[in-house]
Protein backbone atom coordinates (compact mmCIF):
# COMPACT_ATOMS: atom_id res chain seq x y z
CA UNK A 1 0.00 0.00 0.00
CA UNK A 2 1.20 3.49 -0.83
CA UNK A 3 0.82 6.69 1.18
CA UNK A 4 -1.51 8.09 -1.47
CA UNK A 5 -3.99 5.28 -0.70
CA UNK A 6 -3.83 6.09 3.01
CA UNK A 7 -4.66 9.72 2.25
CA UNK A 8 -7.57 8.66 0.02
CA UNK A 9 -9.00 6.65 2.91
CA UNK A 10 -8.32 9.08 5.78
CA UNK A 11 -8.62 12.41 3.98
CA UNK A 12 -6.24 15.22 3.25
CA UNK A 13 -7.14 17.76 5.92
CA UNK A 14 -4.10 19.73 7.01
CA UNK A 15 -4.27 21.72 10.22
CA UNK A 16 -1.75 24.42 10.95
CA UNK A 17 -0.88 27.34 13.20
CA UNK A 18 1.36 30.35 12.72
CA UNK A 19 4.75 30.46 14.46
CA UNK A 20 3.66 33.33 16.73
CA UNK A 21 0.52 31.53 17.92
CA UNK A 22 0.52 30.49 21.56
CA UNK A 23 0.92 26.84 22.53
CA UNK A 24 -2.53 27.04 24.16
CA UNK A 25 -4.06 27.86 20.75
CA UNK A 26 -2.35 24.83 19.20
CA UNK A 27 -3.57 22.62 22.06
CA UNK A 28 -7.12 23.76 21.33
CA UNK A 29 -6.79 22.70 17.68
CA UNK A 30 -5.21 19.36 18.60
CA UNK A 31 -8.04 18.71 21.02
CA UNK A 32 -10.90 19.87 18.76
CA UNK A 33 -9.63 17.96 15.72
CA UNK A 34 -8.50 14.92 17.73
CA UNK A 35 -5.06 14.97 16.11
CA UNK A 36 -1.53 14.64 17.42
CA UNK A 37 0.31 17.34 15.48
CA UNK A 38 -0.17 20.55 13.53
CA UNK A 39 2.03 22.07 10.87
CA UNK A 40 3.53 25.46 11.58
CA UNK A 41 3.07 27.80 8.61
CA UNK A 42 4.03 31.38 8.06
CA UNK A 43 1.39 33.75 6.66
CA UNK A 44 2.75 33.19 3.15
CA UNK A 45 2.07 29.44 3.53
CA UNK A 46 5.66 28.29 3.97
CA UNK A 47 5.92 25.40 6.40
CA UNK A 48 8.57 26.15 9.02
CA UNK A 49 7.91 23.38 11.52
CA UNK A 50 5.64 20.82 13.06
CA UNK A 51 4.26 20.90 16.59
CA UNK A 52 3.35 17.59 18.15
CA UNK A 53 1.87 16.52 21.45
CA UNK A 54 5.32 15.24 22.36
CA UNK A 55 6.83 18.71 21.81
CA UNK A 56 4.19 20.24 24.07
CA UNK A 57 4.62 17.65 26.82
CA UNK A 58 8.37 18.22 26.87
CA UNK A 59 7.84 21.96 27.33
CA UNK A 60 5.23 21.40 30.01
CA UNK A 61 7.71 19.16 31.78
CA UNK A 62 10.42 21.79 31.77
CA UNK A 63 8.36 24.98 32.13
CA UNK A 64 5.09 23.91 33.70
CA UNK A 65 1.85 25.70 32.85
CA UNK A 66 3.78 28.76 31.65
CA UNK A 67 4.59 26.71 28.51
CA UNK A 68 1.02 27.25 27.31
CA UNK A 69 1.70 30.97 26.87
CA UNK A 70 4.90 30.39 24.87
CA UNK A 71 4.98 30.93 21.14
CA UNK A 72 4.69 27.87 18.94
CA UNK A 73 8.04 28.75 17.34
CA UNK A 74 9.73 28.19 20.71
CA UNK A 75 8.40 24.67 20.99
CA UNK A 76 8.02 23.30 17.46
CA UNK A 77 10.32 20.90 15.69
CA UNK A 78 11.84 22.81 12.81
CA UNK A 79 13.68 19.90 11.21
CA UNK A 80 10.74 18.43 9.31
CA UNK A 81 10.87 15.03 7.66
CA UNK A 82 8.42 14.40 4.82
CA UNK A 83 7.46 11.52 2.59
CA UNK A 84 6.16 11.28 -0.94
CA UNK A 85 2.68 10.11 -1.90
CA UNK A 86 4.51 7.26 -3.65
CA UNK A 87 6.18 5.96 -0.48
CA UNK A 88 5.12 2.54 0.73
CA UNK A 89 3.72 1.79 4.17
CA UNK A 90 6.87 -0.19 4.93
CA UNK A 91 9.03 2.82 4.01
CA UNK A 92 6.91 4.99 6.31
CA UNK A 93 7.27 2.56 9.18
CA UNK A 94 11.04 2.47 8.68
CA UNK A 95 11.36 6.24 8.58
CA UNK A 96 9.11 6.78 11.60
CA UNK A 97 11.06 4.19 13.58
CA UNK A 98 14.49 5.44 12.54
CA UNK A 99 13.70 9.12 13.10
CA UNK A 100 11.54 8.45 16.18
CA UNK A 101 8.64 10.49 14.83
CA UNK A 102 4.90 9.89 14.79
CA UNK A 103 3.70 12.32 12.10
CA UNK A 104 4.88 12.89 8.54
CA UNK A 105 3.74 15.56 6.12
CA UNK A 106 3.12 14.02 2.69
CA UNK A 107 4.32 15.79 -0.44
CA UNK A 108 3.43 15.72 -4.11
CA UNK A 109 5.52 17.80 -6.50
CA UNK A 110 7.05 19.68 -3.56
CA UNK A 111 3.69 20.64 -2.02
CA UNK A 112 2.29 19.25 1.21
CA UNK A 113 -0.92 17.39 0.43
CA UNK A 114 -1.63 15.70 3.75
CA UNK A 115 -0.23 14.35 7.00
CA UNK A 116 -0.02 10.71 8.08
CA UNK A 117 0.43 9.49 11.62
CA UNK A 118 1.82 6.28 13.05
CA UNK A 119 -1.79 5.38 13.88
CA UNK A 120 -2.74 5.63 10.20
CA UNK A 121 0.16 3.38 9.27
CA UNK A 122 -0.60 0.77 11.93
CA UNK A 123 -4.29 0.76 10.99
CA UNK A 124 -3.42 0.04 7.34
CA UNK A 125 -0.91 -2.69 8.26
CA UNK A 126 -3.57 -4.39 10.40
CA UNK A 127 -6.08 -4.15 7.54
CA UNK A 128 -3.54 -5.69 5.15
CA UNK A 129 -2.85 -8.55 7.57
CA UNK A 130 -6.57 -9.20 8.04
CA UNK A 131 -7.12 -9.25 4.26
CA UNK A 132 -4.23 -11.69 3.79
CA UNK A 133 -5.57 -13.92 6.55
CA UNK A 134 -9.06 -13.92 5.01
CA UNK A 135 -7.61 -14.75 1.58
CA UNK A 136 -5.61 -17.64 3.05
CA UNK A 137 -8.66 -18.98 4.90
CA UNK A 138 -10.69 -18.81 1.70
CA UNK A 139 -7.90 -20.56 -0.23
CA UNK A 140 -7.61 -23.33 2.36
CA UNK A 141 -11.39 -23.79 2.51
CA UNK A 142 -11.73 -24.13 -1.27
Amino acid sequence: MKVEQILQLKGTDIYSVEPDAKIAEAVTILNEKNIGAVLVREQNGNVVGILSERDIVRRLGSRGAEALSMGVSECMTSNIYTCSVDASVDELMGMMTEKRIRHLPVTRDGNIVGVVSIGDVVKRKIEEAEQEAAALKEYIAS
